[in-house]
């Protein structure tokens, strides 16, 4: 209505221009009279009728063709206290991985897939080793270390122990005094076989974990008895799957499902030193970073050579682990350059328990 009454008052007021005009029988006056009185309708029809129609128009073809979406609120349960992830935030290091649940762990561990070798990084601690664990030579032999050596004697076959000079025991159990050690015996000439080192070990959590990747694995360390991978030996490396330095890193020459695993020994690094002795890996064999150092440069210095290969299945893609090794058509083993090192890794829990397992 507001709009119908200025525009009323425009009409009367070009009707009385004109009146006005026609009175005076000035033309030239009504024609300029005529021109403002139009302009100035012409603007007032633009700003009180056109401009709120087409704002009328445009709200309307918006509500129609192109309506807003409502927001959706969506209802989380309240998380569970033993089911906690680890979150990754962009240029953030990722935290610690953390328990999902205790369960029943499974004959093997989940594969761990590795990268290629790194480009070279600054290791974060230089882990220290008395004078006394890096001399080497023969041990003193207590009842706890006979015992070892009686293990690892007792589970070797005759073809693992003639075609292999280095022997690398670790005991992966939770509690016993061989729980969490790692020896390491050499073949004499004579055959026997004579411990040279025992030092401090951490192996797997075994449990289920969500890894820095956002991946749910099994932080286990395989039983069993493994060959070390020639082509992965690393003086320096870094694992992608867990965000962490692995100094001295030798890789298992283990297939498992058509893929290496990334199993390995190496050195601590960032905090590792003060947990050797208790499971806290996410599945390597951890030593302190000067025993993996010495062990690293010992096999490449003194044990290469022609290894027996370990029996494959093809069916399955997985190498055995078990000593089973490879055979020609004659039966003669298939023998491949590698070193002359054999890793034997034992759920064991000290002197009792080995003794009943023989």
């Amino acid at each position: 209505m507001f709009s119908l009454r200025i525009l009323g008052i425009c009409y009367f007021a070009m009707a009385t221009f004109l009146a006005l005009a026609l009175a005076t029988a000035d033309r030239a006056r009504l024609h300029d009279v005529m021109d403002k009185a139009s302009a100035a309708a012409a603007d007032r029809i633009r700003d009180d009728l056109l401009r709120p129609v087409l704002i009328l128009a445009r709200a309307l073809d918006e509500k129609i063709f192109d309506p807003p979406k409502p927001h959706v609120v969506l209802a989380l349960p309240a998380p569970d206290p033993n089911d906690m992830r680890t979150y990754a935030k962009a240029g953030v290091p990722p935290r610690a991985p953390v328990r999902l649940a205790d369960v029943p762990a499974p004959q093997m561990a989940e594969p761990l897939f590795i990268a290629p070798d790194l480009p070279q990084f600054q290791i974060l601690e230089d882990d220290a080793a008395d004078a006394a664990s890096l001399e080497g030579g023969n041990l003193a032999e207590t009842p706890e270390r006979m015992q070892v050596r009686a293990r690892l004697e007792q589970s070797l076959t005759r073809d693992l122990r003639e075609n292999f000079d280095l022997f690398l025991f670790v005991g992966k159990g939770a509690r016993g005094t061989a729980a969490q050690r790692f020896y390491v015996f050499r073949k004499e000439k004579d055959g026997r076989l004579a411990l040279i080192y025992d030092w401090a070990a951490s192996t797997g959590r075994e449990r289920y974990e969500i890894s820095p990747q956002g991946r749910r694995t099994f932080t286990a360390t395989p039983s069993g008895f493994y060959q070390l991978d020639p082509k992965r030996m690393y003086s320096q490396y870094q694992s992608r799957a867990w965000n962490g330095a692995m100094p001295y890193a030798m890789f298992f020459n283990w297939e498992q499902r058509g893929n290496l695993t990334g199993v390995a020994i190496h050195g601590t690094a960032g905090g590792g030193a003060a947990k050797l002795g208790k499971r806290a890996s996410a599945g390597c064999i951890h030593i302190s970073r000067a025993h993996a150092k010495q062990l690293f440069e010992l096999v490449r210095r003194d044990y290469g050579g022609q290894v027996p290969r370990f029996a494959y299945d093809e069916g399955s893609g997985t190498m055995s682990n078990r000593g089973a090794l490879m055979r020609d058509a004659a039966g003669a083993l298939t023998m491949t350059e590698g070193y002359r090192v054999l890793i034997d890794v034992e759920d064991v829990s000290g002197v009792h328990t080995m003794a009943q397992l023989y």
